[in-house]
């Protein structure tokens, strides 16, 4: 037992889900390690703190699983102790505790200061902007809003994550600065809803006053957004984007459906009419901006022409970018007080329809950029290549620039290059000497 006590802790926290929590578990790793505790992510380590999502069906059985999984190292004296945060521990808290009673001990989103001092670690308040980056050292996620005011029908956010609540414009600069301070180039905002940004702190819409100050963070070569919400949408962003060279030409606006009966069911506040308005609107205003949103399909009382009137309309809208998920019946969503009539087959056939019109549309878009240039940032390399992305490619989920070059290219730097081939979601290219 001696030796036991006398080892030094090595805490490993394992983030699952989103962007949001890839940023929270950054938080917490800053803080550990601002108290003198070694921490690392997703290696090994005798404490063990899993960051879960509760969001949809597959997350919350992705994040009992590895909670099994660690519970089954602690029986095995593999690890010592294990923690669990997040999103699922928030949402079922009283229910892990009595499913899964081996967890030391459970907390919720907001409850930081008490993980900490489970950890032996004191809260510093004044560590604003003080993360331990986890993404590639090129780019890292702000995030500069928690919670959600949204009454959208299908989502648990809310009851996980609490009402809106932006972050002042001066703590997010100086967040940037540090970032860009330790070799970070794109910062991509995100949050539950870019839109509805400053409205509980500024009284108004204030997106575009914060891009105005970021940009002139030296060191920030990209900005990119994701996560807006269509109801609402500050217009005089897409102003500030087509003029600032910093900030991409991007937006990730998840749009969920587009059948008017369907839109109101989920009360999302906006119509056919409106959306398709709103997004000739962006287009106009950034002829060269590419659009990614997400859809879901198989919602609750979803006809089979309400899918033909979404299918329509991803075909003639022509997204840049697409994904497209199936329905999950959420607990304490108002959603979940309808039935959930359409068959998992019946989902699983749409979101395949839809993504098949979608890799199409990639397809032919892709191909019209054989011989441009672009402008990439390289992202690591894998295999023969060295892997970028341009402006218009978010990480993880969109295009990636394949570029099989004899030279050295740099992670994190930016090259130009000329495309060669393209296939439905990947350029091929060379640099351009």
């Amino acid at each position: 037992m001696r030796t036991k006590t006398l080892k030094k802790n090595k805490i490993n926290v394992v983030t699952l889900g989103c962007s949001k929590n890839v940023y929270d578990s950054e938080v917490l790793m800053g803080q550990l390690r601002a108290n003198n505790k070694e921490v690392v992510h997703e290696e090994e380590g005798n404490i063990v703190v899993i960051n879960t999502c509760g969001f949809i069906a597959n997350a919350k059985e992705e994040s009992v699983n590895t909670i099994l999984e660690y519970v089954q190292k602690k029986e095995e004296g593999i690890v010592d102790k294990v923690f669990v945060t997040g999103c699922l521990s928030e949402r079922y808290k009283p229910d892990l505790q009595k499913e899964i009673p081996s967890v030391d001990q459970y907390f919720g989103t907001t409850e930081l200061p008490g993980l900490l001092k489970a950890l032996g670690a004191d809260y510093k308040h004044e560590l604003i902007g003080e993360r331990l980056t986890t993404t590639p050292k090129n780019y890292a996620y702000l995030k500069i809003a928690e919670g959600c005011d949204r009454p959208c029908s299908f989502c648990a956010i809310p009851i996980m994550r609490g009402k809106h609540k932006s972050t002042p414009i001066e703590d997010l600069v100086t967040e940037a600065e540090k970032l860009a301070a330790n070799g970070v180039k794109e910062l991509i905002l995100i949050a539950q809803d870019l839109t509805y940004y400053g409205l509980d702190i500024y009284k108004k819409r204030n997106l575009g006053e914060l891009l105005q100050n970021l940009v002139k963070v030296e060191g920030i070569e990209w900005i990119r957004l994701h996560y807006a919400f269509p109801t609402g949408f500050p217009m005089d962003v897409l102003e500030i984007m087509r003029n600032e060279p910093k900030i991409c030409n991007y937006i990730d606006i998840p749009l969920q459906h587009i059948a008017d009966p369907i839109l109101k069911s989920m009360r999302r506040g906006t119509t056919k009419a409106k959306t398709t308005k709103l997004l000739q609107d962006f287009r106009a205003a950034v002829p060269d901006m590419t659009i990614r949103t997400t859809l879901i399909v198989g919602y609750p009382g979803e006809t089979e022409e309400d899918f033909q009137t979404l299918k329509s309309w991803v075909e003639e809208m022509r997204f840049e970018r697409l994904g497209c998920f199936t329905y999950s019946h959420e607990e304490n969503t108002h959603a979940y007080n309808l039935e959930d009539d359409v068959p998992e087959d019946v989902k699983m056939d749409r979101a395949n329809q839809i993504m098949e019109i979608q890799s199409q549309i990639s397809w032919e878009l892709n191909q019209q950029k054989i011989g441009k240039e672009f402008k990439v940032v390289i992202d690591r390399k894998e295999g023969g290549y060295f892997v970028g992305r341009t402006e218009f490619d978010s990480p993880d989920v969109d295009n990636e620039v394949l570029i099989n070059d004899e030279g050295y290219l740099r992670t994190g730097e930016f090259f130009n290059v000329k495309v060669t081939a393209a296939e439905d979601f990947d350029l091929y290219a060379e640099v351009v000497k």
